[in-house]
């Protein structure tokens, strides 16, 4: 049986997850909602019937004020809400780049065949991948992606930058969890410029939109 099976494991898991993006990391983490037994499945803590994304999600508007670094802050909102999703805002230590899953792992094997320079890369249950960059993303993706023959609008390649977050690792998402692709390690501690992975990227989703309109006609 494994401890997401097992509340007080669960709970421990989080919280050891929380203060070790933290510590290793220098991560600011927020605390966000949780699954909650519903029936013969399970909940949102929102309540919300459609929540899109159940049990890893922000709790409330002042979210961005509750995220930070602290170890004792941490330990005392998390001794409040054990079970709730481990949540990183963006903007501040990282961007992200989320793009289909099937597009992120072609990218993915052309970086690394390519020697490019990566940091870490999260695959939620909904089929994304996010790779974690240098803060200022936003501002630059869309111009790249011009310079390099595509149209951002035409392309499912989201930026979340700054006033937005991402979920980490192990935080539940309806019926998955979040996992890493690529974990943090000593080595990726230097983050990748938006620069330096646009283009694997833009590639990767163009691909992949050229194969779903081929599979329409």
């Amino acid at each position: 049986m494994d401890a997401a099976a097992i509340p007080g494991q669960r709970g421990a898991l989080l919280l050891d997850s929380a203060l070790r993006y933290t510590r290793e990391r220098r991560w600011d983490v927020f605390p966000g909602t949780w699954l909650e037994p519903a029936g013969s499945g399970e909940r949102c803590s929102c309540a919300l019937p459609a929540c899109p994304a159940p049990g890893a999600h922000a709790a409330g508007p002042d979210w961005a004020a509750l995220a930070t670094g602290s170890a004792v802050s941490v330990r005392a909102m998390w001794a409040q809400r054990p079970y709730a999703s481990v949540l990183l805002p963006t903007g501040r230590a990282f961007d992200a780049l989320e793009v289909p899953e099937t597009a992120g792992f072609l990218a993915l094997a052309r970086m690394e065949r390519l020697k490019v320079t990566l940091g870490p890369v999260t695959r939620t249950p909904g089929r994304r991948m996010l790779f974690f960059v240098l803060p200022g993303a936003a501002g630059q993706a869309d111009r790249r992606v011009r310079e390099l023959g595509w149209e951002p609008s035409a392309m499912d390649l989201v930026v979340r930058g700054e006033g937005q977050y991402v979920a980490a690792p192990p935080t539940r998402v309806g019926r998955g969890a979040v996992q890493w692709a690529r974990q943090p390690s000593p080595t990726d501690r230097w983050l990748p410029d938006v620069a330096e992975l646009i283009g694997p990227l833009a590639y990767a989703c163009g691909q992949e939109g050229s194969s779903d309109r081929a599979r329409r006609t």
